[in-house]
């Protein structure tokens, strides 16, 4: 188990959690960070009493300076701020639950410091995946995921080697508008989309579930943290969301690991592993489960699971592109500044106009992120 943990995003939903979580492990929390809202921030900071706390937007971590002076907590901001915040002595282990391509480089500079990475970014690997897991490999660090689908494939293959896997069975309950035609989707609010029927998760995500979108990054998150190929992943959709996910054995054999709906049990694991701890969450109960169902997904009227798993295949820069020009489409659609089925339009235009750059370094990837997002704002914010 780890014995200090820094936490990239610690007021966002995963954030929030992860605090609760280590508080009742009794795990130090040495270092937090958040962007610009600041007022849940100052109270993790007055009860946890961290050595650091990286606030991104510089004139709100001036202020925020002001505000905890009496702490002596230390306060840095930007990009340098994030990366002394995953990378410094402070913590041997790093929960990266910062939302955007804005985790990737403090995710490299942990990795390189050989902290366990307990991943909650999806960008980082949606991204560049290729890049951050050859320099985990090189580094020798542990990346332990947190998302519940990639945590359950990572229980499931412990012990396994990889040429026993046939293939990941990835699942998702389908989200709110699970069986609805796009032509029912024109005129869905915010409101609306963020009702997810198991889960609860931040606004983001929770749109992104709505759209199934969110199911295509994971899709191409487990391409790079498993090793395999498109092919070798299948979606389910299991509207339920008891079992997390399964994988498929070569001789037949389909292991899968269920538990309740709460992120709160593989933050725990990730900070845990390979150790298991009494939790403070309920536990599953087999006779209140009436049915367990399964359905293929429908990529027509999903159409964002289906790009991303074309984007899985096209690799380079595509994912990288997709994804950023959904953030920006979904933050407009919060927003109320843009219709529910032109996210998708947007992610799609985007890929169509910058194209794909083959085998692309780090700068290239963090550039095509800011161009998508540039493009969706002057294309479709009109």
């Amino acid at each position: 188990m780890v014995r200090s943990v820094s936490i990239l995003g610690s007021t966002g939903s995963i954030g929030r959690q992860t605090v609760a979580v280590a508080e009742h492990l009794g795990i130090r929390v040495s270092a937090l960070s958040a962007n610009r809202s600041t007022g849940l921030l100052e109270e993790q900071v007055r009860r946890l009493r961290p050595e650091l706390v990286a606030v991104y937007d510089e004139a709100a971590a001036r202020d925020f300076s002001i505000a905890v002076a009496d702490t002596g907590v230390r306060i840095v901001s930007g990009i340098g701020g994030l990366i002394e915040a995953a990378a410094g002595s402070h913590c041997d282990c790093v929960v990266t639950a910062v939302s955007g391509a804005i985790g990737l480089r403090p995710t490299l500079a942990a990795i390189e410091q050989k902290k366990r990475i307990a991943l909650a970014n999806k960008e980082t690997l949606v991204c560049a995946g290729d890049i951050v897991m050859k320099r985990a490999l090189e580094s020798e660090a542990e990346i332990v995921p947190v998302d519940s689908e990639h945590s359950a494939v990572f229980q499931c293959m412990t012990g396994r080697k990889k040429d026993e896997l046939k293939r990941i069975l990835l699942t998702g309950s389908g989200g709110p508008f699970r069986g609805m035609k796009r032509s029912e989707l024109e005129d869905v609010t915010p409101e609306q989309a963020v009702r997810h029927p198991k889960w609860n998760m931040g606004a983001k995500i929770s749109v992104d579930s709505a759209t199934m979108m969110n199911k295509g990054l994971e899709f191409i998150e487990a391409m790079h943290l498993f090793s395999v190929k498109p092919a070798d992943i299948q979606v389910v959709v299991h509207p339920q969301s008891v079992i997390h996910s399964m994988v498929e054995l070569v001789d037949g054999t389909v292991i899968a690991q269920l538990g309740v709906q709460d992120m709160g049990l593989p933050i725990q694991l990730a900070l845990t592993w390979p150790e298991r701890c009494p939790s403070m969450f309920e536990e599953l109960d087999f006779f209140r489960l009436r049915e367990l169902s399964f359905e293929a997904p429908d990529l027509v009227n999903t159409p964002c699971l289906a790009l991303a798993m074309e984007m899985a295949v096209a690799g380079g820069t595509g994912p990288c592109v997709m994804s950023a020009a959904n953030e920006r489409a979904v933050h407009m659609f919060l927003e109320h500044r843009l219709g529910f089925n032109r996210i998708y339009d947007c992610a799609a235009a985007a890929v169509e106009k910058l194209g794909i750059i083959k085998d692309p370094d780090l700068d290239t990837i963090i550039d095509a992120d800011s161009a998508a997002r540039r493009f969706v704002e002057e294309e479709f914010g009109k």
